[in-house]
């Protein structure tokens, strides 16, 4: 089951992604809307946090941050509300509850009990469907093997420039790919042995009638 999406109001095309554990761990165990949306707020947050550039993530949310997300997106979230709603939340297992020192202020933070919410990791196959079209069986071939010799960021930056010089197939994709691990990429890092596990690869093996030197 794919990921469920729910759009943030900052932006109607940046989805906010929810793993399928939240609707079949969470959900059944929510009591009221109250707390539903309290538990979602915290999930919102903690994702709109994350950046998939670095990979960098938080996985916690103060009181501070949650009561002003409330207050803005549910105005009749009051106080005595959201404080019950997140206590029901805790005592279902929907959240988990801890103090910590901020300024030197306890303050209480909240975090998620279930599934992880790390954005998900685009691989090739995503690549391939978005930027080129229907994959066959023979090219799912070649994407598993050029998933084993190349790093993802190689892979990612040539299917863009692929699509930024309009020539999207994964003929010229190969190429790219080859050239960088024979010739050095930048400054030449990542440049392997090609007896067994590098570009030759391609020429002798599977990409033989893709990749013409």
């Amino acid at each position: 089951m794919p990921d469920s999406k729910l759009t943030s109001p900052h932006s109607k095309t940046s989805p906010v992604l929810l793993p399928e554990s939240f609707f079949t761990q969470v959900v059944p165990k929510i009591q009221d809307l109250a707390e539903l949306k309290v538990v979602s707020y915290v999930a919102y947050i903690i994702l709109r946090k994350q950046d998939p550039s670095t990979r960098h993530s938080e996985s916690s949310v103060t009181y501070k941050q949650l009561k002003a997300e409330a207050c803005r997106l549910s105005p009749e979230l009051e106080e005595g509300t959201l404080r019950q709603a997140l206590s029901s939340a805790v005592d279902h297992g929907a959240l988990s509850r801890s103090t910590s020192n901020i300024n030197e202020v306890p303050e209480d933070v909240y975090s998620l009990t279930f599934g992880s919410l790390q954005p998900p990791t685009i691989n090739i196959f995503a690549l391939y469907d978005q930027n080129i079209g229907i994959i066959t069986p023979m090219i799912a071939e070649e994407l598993k093997e050029a998933e084993k010799i190349y790093p993802l960021q190689w892979i990612e930056e040539a299917f863009k420039e692929a699509v930024v010089l309009n020539k999207r197939s994964w003929r010229y994709i190969a190429r790219i790919l080859e050239r960088w691990a024979s010739e050095g990429k930048d400054s030449g890092e990542y440049k392997r042995d090609t007896k067994e596990d590098g570009p030759d690869k391609y020429v002798k093996g599977r990409y033989g009638h893709l990749v013409k030197r």
